[in-house]
């Protein structure tokens, strides 16, 4: 095949591509302030307008840029809008936005330390500011993972391993068939990806350890769990309930998890940086001497997707667990990132990390979780003036669930605000009830966005 041919018209139009995703991008940008939250166009609306049969001929990337854009604007949620409150997911803070765009242009696979020399050098910066920041040991083995749900399947795995060997059990050569039990703990108001990642570990459903009226973890249930099995234990601590954003009793669980030889994991998604805050690191008191810890630097952190933070206490385990060789691969003895993850393959996901605490620093990191808390408690007391709505937790980090009466007419409200389209709300359970769920993750929301959600869902509430 004549190489100059296959594809022409790609190389030269590689600029004006480039500089039509620009266009589009900034033009994205500077609508989401303003515009509805909720999409304006459905699956099947942006189908029809992407086309649905496959071309014949090459065609430009300019105008492949161009169709893509046009087609899907309609059908994008505002999801980096200051009043989207439906998950916890974040925007995109402005030096990681423009570093992810780096790391798609320079096109690096970050799996081995002598390969990509630069890549590797950000993530270790990136990982003792990390360390440093959050009060972690600082010779912990950290993984750049996808998100969260692999961060927790990337401990609970360093974990499940440890344990076993603990018990005389090598499952890298044996596997599970045949191995001890290993009996996990969590709360009962643990995040559902904790049980995720345990199915795909082969270690089945986890046991569920009662919470308190704010979704903490009983301590004096821990205990007598743990004191009925001298097996392989692992207990799962949570920083920040997705409902009520309450962290669980971490000195005294950890303590006595530890008495009774556990591995003790802690799923912060969202919650584990309140470290980085004076005015919320009590929320995280005792949390250092855990054994390993998940967070989603997408949530609080604001840097794009696909960058979860697994964080292991014993580098080893994390390594024994995750690592691979293959002859062809450049290594270095010292180890390599690769050795800390699922992927051998993967993007240089460090860098947009390092690029949001250079900007913000240690100040700003803290301002930034410190603003959500405020916006989220000016929220709830703002909620709490409207007729019927009653915010049912003591409101500590970002979360909020409040309650408009009855299932039926909270549900309604739920619906009524997604017809809106001033913010976005969701709906949940919570203690048996329907609540509508607000959770408080995007640098940009301000005074304004508070105040303009509140009189939202006061109209809403006196229309239903």
């Amino acid at each position: 095949m004549d190489t100059d041919t296959a594809q022409p018209g790609l190389q030269d139009d590689q600029r004006g591509a480039l500089e039509a995703a620009h266009r589009h991008a900034v033009a994205w940008l500077d609508s989401v302030g303003e515009r509805a939250v909720p999409p304006r166009a459905s699956v099947e609306d942006v189908v029809v307008r992407l086309g649905e049969r496959l071309p014949l001929d090459p065609r430009p990337a300019t105008e492949t840029v161009d169709l893509l854009a046009s087609a899907c604007e309609p059908g994008l949620t505002a999801m980096g809008s200051g009043r989207f409150f439906g998950f916890v997911i974040g925007g995109t803070h402005p030096a990681a936005l423009a570093t992810d765009w780096l790391v798609s242009a320079w096109d690096q696979n970050a799996g081995l330390r002598l390969v990509t020399p630069a890549c590797t050098a950000v993530e270790d910066v990136a990982t003792g500011w990390l360390l440093d920041l959050l009060g972690l040991p600082e010779d912990a083995g950290v993984g750049f993972v996808t998100g969260a749900t692999m961060s927790n399947f990337t401990c609970l795995a360093s974990a499940r391993d440890a344990v076993l060997r603990r018990a005389g059990w090598d499952v890298g050569t044996l596997g599970l068939t045949g191995a001890p039990r290993v009996r996990v703990l969590v709360g009962a108001e643990r995040h559902d990806t904790i049980d995720l990642a345990l199915r795909y570990l082969g270690l089945g459903a986890p046991e569920a350890v009662p919470a308190d009226e704010q979704g903490r973890i009983r301590v004096d249930d821990l205990t007598a769990a743990l004191a009925s099995y001298d097996g392989p234990t692992i207990v799962a601590l949570q920083a920040g309930n997705v409902h009520s954003g309450a962290f669980d009793p971490f000195a005294e669980a950890i303590e006595v998890a530890h008495q009774h030889g556990a591995w003790v994991h802690i799923d912060g998604a969202f919650g584990l940086f309140a470290a980085a805050s004076e005015h919320h690191r009590h929320l995280t008191a005792g949390y250092q001497a855990a054994d390993s810890w998940t967070t989603d630097a997408h949530k609080t952190l604001n840097v794009p997707y696909d960058c979860g933070i697994a964080i292991v206490r014993d580098r080893p385990a994390l390594r024994a667990a995750m690592g691979m060789h293959g002859d062809y691969l450049i290594q270095d003895p010292a180890g390599d990132p690769l050795d800390r993850v699922p992927e051998v393959s993967r993007r240089a996901r460090a860098l947009p990390v390092w690029a949001v605490l250079r900007s913000l620093g240690r100040r700003g990191v803290a301002e930034l979780v410190d603003g959500m808390c405020a916006n989220a408690k000016a929220l709830a007391e703002g909620v709490a003036t409207i007729d019927g709505a009653e915010v049912l937790h003591d409101v500590c980090f970002t979360q909020l669930c409040v309650s408009f009466g009855s299932d039926e007419r909270t549900e309604a409200v739920v619906r009524a605000m997604l017809d809106d389209g001033t913010a976005w709300t969701t709906g949940s359970r919570w203690h048996g009830r329907s609540v509508l769920r607000i959770s408080v993750s995007n640098w940009t929301t301000d005074a304004e966005d508070v105040r303009r959600t509140v009189e939202a869902l006061r109209r809403v509430a006196a229309a239903v």
